[in-house]
């Protein structure tokens, strides 16, 4: 994905030690909180793939469709080494969806089609945090203080918040404007002529500089605050319509 030249089952084996070695530092407690992040990252990852693809359809590219990606079932979209980096190391990826860009209809350009298919991913991260913040609210408004304080309440709420959190978080993170992300299809159109035709020519230096901030952890401390900030809003629109 990022020219490393490692194949496929070296990967596997690093990360298999790295998750080997995460897990002897988290403590029961640390390991039952991953346990419940599983479904989180299972949801958010599917539906962001789902959304690409769907997308890509809906403008006239049935690439995904023939490759049953137009799916909600997880093992149509999870990437073994995307998921395991997304649970322990909180950044991580799924599957891509297939396009090819000769199949979209011709009343909007290429490019403008291409943004449209790499924003359908971040928007169904979006959309399903707030599905599950209603959910939450809902929970909170109707269960009962009984349930809400067993520890199957516990257990439904604890995943119910890490849902929408995974899913904000993964649909923040694909925004930024850097390849091999979402955003840096999703903002091309918009940018300049020379400006598009530089950062083109210069796109394989990007991916060094995602590289950067990924692996520093730069990329996690400047989208944390936009990922707050969506967090307590859209809480705050559930909290709204169920009048909490």
């Amino acid at each position: 994905m990022f020219g490393f030249n490692f194949d496929r089952k070296t990967l596997y084996i690093i990360i298999g030690i790295l998750v080997l070695l995460s897990l002897a530092s988290y403590g029961i407690d640390g390991i039952f909180d991953l346990i419940l992040s599983v479904p989180a990252v299972l949801v958010a990852i599917t539906v962001h793939e789902f959304g690409h693809a769907i997308a890509a359809y809906k403008l006239g590219d049935d690439t995904a469709y023939r490759q049953g990606r137009i799916s909600l079932n997880p093992l149509d979209h999870i990437d073994p080494l995307g998921l395991a980096m997304l649970l322990f190391a909180h950044i991580g990826w799924g599957k891509p969806v297939q396009v090819d860009p000769r199949n979209y209809n011709r009343n909007i350009s290429v490019e403008k089609a291409d943004a449209m298919v790499s924003f359908a991913g971040p928007l169904m991260n979006f959309i399903t945090a707030i599905i599950f913040a209603l959910i939450y609210c809902a929970i909170i408004k109707f269960a009962g203080v009984a349930f809400i304080f067993s520890n199957i309440g516990s257990i439904i709420i604890s995943i119910v918040v890490y849902v929408i959190t995974m899913n904000i978080g993964l649909g923040v993170f694909n925004l930024i404007p850097l390849p091999p992300l979402d955003g840096s299809k999703i903002f091309l159109p918009i940018l300049p002529y020379n400006a598009k035709s530089w950062f083109i020519e210069h796109e394989q230096i990007f991916y060094f500089v995602f590289l950067i901030i990924w692996i520093t952890g730069i990329a996690g401390q400047l989208i944390s605050p936009i990922i707050g900030k969506m967090t307590q809003w859209i809480l705050g629109l559930a909290t709204t319509i169920f009048g909490l």
